[in-house]
């Protein structure tokens, strides 16, 4: 569509978003829609996706049918896509029928322009012969990586997606997700049946985000505690591994004087949605979380995630880590891991139904652990899994800012090697650890291992200590697993190179525990501000600050008063610009980033008016 010049596009962008410029790769893949072109986009979380269909959708004639996998994301985006002044429904279970048929009628109608549905409902055949009694503009399938078998939230019910392109071969399908691997991306694009698609795989580098490690004390509640009370007031994810974890953990927080409330499957529907809501309309300020939290969630300004135990997966945690920041201003993360992670885990890929769903799961395993053990970059680490190279000397990470140093643990790494030479390389860690402890076991007495010379000779360190050392052997490949579930660990060469001294073995150690509960916003020096996040927003001055708490007090009124989220009336982005410029008319008011003519027109007067009279007083009127 040549007609939409750069102007014309950015026009519209603004007009609709409140936006003067696209971010990375949002034009291209708009332009490729208009055209009527396949898309397969994998953007970072933050990076802008919804946009990518939303605006196609307001310039080209038809229905843009926006496949979403949650109920609870469908009502967010809906409700965003409102506040823009985009005519978006959903079809869901959630409707009452009669709802439901309203809704329908609305559609047919021509009165829509943004239809959510879920992949179960598009999988019933009335559903789709309904759909193509419609005129489509476009089919966005959202979170496409749920498609693949091979990513770390497979859907089964996203195979059905495949019949789309048989349905509706003339329609374009565009494909969105914020996190795919190589692998990932060609099983969306063969079993969505894209037809040449215009692709990109923007940058995954999330450069507003501080990754940190650090080895977990206990059940790390006192550790989580620290960590949250140094971001007081700012909203956040925890995520523990199970139900029991989550409780406790909640307790801890409330305990020590911070609002926080415990989510996971085990509550009741009402009581599960209510405590999300109260997060997402920041009526409450932390959440504490299994993994089942997150991917339904459009917070736009969570501040910081922690994982309280191991992730399942890299993948997975690169994810829940980048709920953190999608407006683009700084965030804190906070990784704990120990020796009962390795272990639950472990339990619970023995527990797999089939072979090859044990094998992916150790293998993601490994790969997570190679992450937390390792003393590199974590960017890098986590970007090389997207195929992607980094450099390293991020600043923005624990390895980067100073806070991991490397240790030479060859004598102890020795130990080991020599341990699992001297047991014919055929036992794994716990049994390697009882070796080296001089413990007695009935297995250590009965492969008569209580004879060895390298039994006893690690009795200066703990048993956690020595299986923590064999996972860094492992995670590193100077071990290596045999095949099969019970196969012991046999030395690489990069083992043997050691083992004889040819090689030395460095391991990263936190040089202060306590950094864990510091704010990452004090770290990083010169490497921080390099890489620091673009057009981040800062206040100078208190007066500035005493005006931006008073905006969000204006956005929690009016969000409560039209039931919606209230980062979806404006950012704490676009906050931070009015309490920095005071616009007091309406065309300065335009011109801050966020504010385009739907919202000017629905919040602008209440927002000038509070404005103006904080500059009058110099304190927050009654909203």
């Amino acid at each position: 569509m040549d007609l939409w010049t750069a102007v014309g596009l950015t026009g519209e962008l603004k007009r609709y978003f409140g936006f003067t410029s696209f971010r990375p790769n949002q034009e291209e893949i708009v332009r490729e829609i208009l055209t009527g072109r396949d898309v397969f986009a994998a953007l970072p979380t933050g990076g802008g996706k919804s946009l990518c269909y939303q605006l196609p959708a307001l310039l080209r004639d038809g229905l843009t049918v926006v496949v979403s996998p949650l109920i609870s994301l469908m009502k967010d985006q809906v409700d965003a896509a409102r506040e823009n002044g985009i005519q978006a429904v959903f079809l869901n279970s959630a409707l009452a029928a009669e709802e439901s048929r309203g809704t329908w009628h609305n559609i047919a109608s021509g009165q829509v322009k943004l239809l959510y549905v879920s992949p179960e409902r598009l999988s019933l055949p009335d559903f789709r012969r309904a759909l193509g009694q419609l005129r489509l503009s476009l089919i966005a399938v959202d979170e496409a990586h749920c498609v693949s078998e091979w990513g770390h939230e497979f859907r089964p019910d996203y195979r059905s997606l495949g019949l789309l392109r048989a349905e509706f071969p003339d329609v374009p399908i565009a494909a969105f997700t914020a996190t795919a691997t190589r692998k990932v991306q060609d099983d969306v694009v063969d079993l969505l049946m894209l037809r040449d698609p215009f692709t990109v795989r923007a940058s995954f580098d999330r450069k507003e985000i501080f990754y940190r490690v650090t080895q977990k004390e206990g059940d790390g509640g006192a550790q989580i505690l620290g960590f949250v009370s140094a971001h007081p007031g700012q909203p956040g994810i925890v995520y523990r591994s199970t139900r029991k974890a989550v409780e406790k953990t909640a307790a801890v927080l409330s305990a020590g004087g911070i609002a926080a409330v415990a989510y996971h499957a085990g509550l009741e529907d009402a009581d599960r949605h209510a405590r999300q809501e109260a997060f997402v309309r920041d009526e409450v300020a932390v959440i504490v979380a299994t993994i089942a939290f997150g991917m339904g969630i459009d917070k736009s300004n969570v501040r910081w995630v922690v994982h309280g135990d191991l992730p399942r997966s890299v993948e997975g945690y690169y994810q829940e880590t980048g709920r953190a920041a999608r407006d683009g201003e700084e965030a804190d993360t906070l990784l704990l891991y120990g020796p009962q992670d390795v272990a639950a885990m472990r339990r619970h890929i023995g527990d797999a139904e089939s072979l090859e769903d044990r094998e992916r799961s150790e293998r993601r395993l490994r790969e997570i652990l190679r992450y937390v053990e390792s003393g590199a970059c974590r960017r890098t680490f986590l970007l090389a899994h997207f195929d992607e190279h980094h450099p390293g000397n991020c600043g923005r990470c624990d390895v980067c800012a100073g806070e991991v140093v490397r240790e030479d643990m060859s004598v102890a790494a020795q130990k080991v090697l020599s341990a699992a030479v001297r047991t014919d390389e055929r036992f794994g860690a716990h049994h390697l650890a009882d070796v080296l402890c001089g413990i007695r076991t009935e297995k250590v007495l009965e492969c008569g291992h209580h004879t060895l010379p390298t039994f006893g000779i690690g009795r200066d360190q703990g048993r956690d200590w020595w299986l923590s050392l064999i996972r860094e052997l492992d995670a590193s490949g100077y071990l290596v697993r045999g095949a099969g579930r019970t196969a012991g660990f046999r030395l690489s060469a990069r083992g043997r190179m050691v083992l004889h001294g040819k090689e030395k073995f460095l391991t990263a150690r936190t040089k202060d525990r306590v950094a864990a509960s510091r704010s990452a916003g004090r770290r990083g020096g010169a490497g921080r501000e390099k890489s620091a996040p673009e057009e981040v927003i800062h206040l100078d001055r208190p007066e500035q600050e005493d005006l931006f708490r008073c905006l969000k007090v204006l956005r929690m009124s009016l969000a409560r008063d039209r039931g919606v989220p209230p980062y979806v009336i404006f950012s704490d982005k676009t906050l931070r610009a009015l309490a920095r410029n005071r616009p007091t008319d309406p065309a300065a008011l335009l011109r801050c980033p966020g504010v385009g003519d739907y919202k000017l027109e629905v919040y602008g007067g209440a927002f000038l008016k509070t404005i103006r009279e904080f500059g009058l007083s110099g304190v927050c009127p009654d909203s």
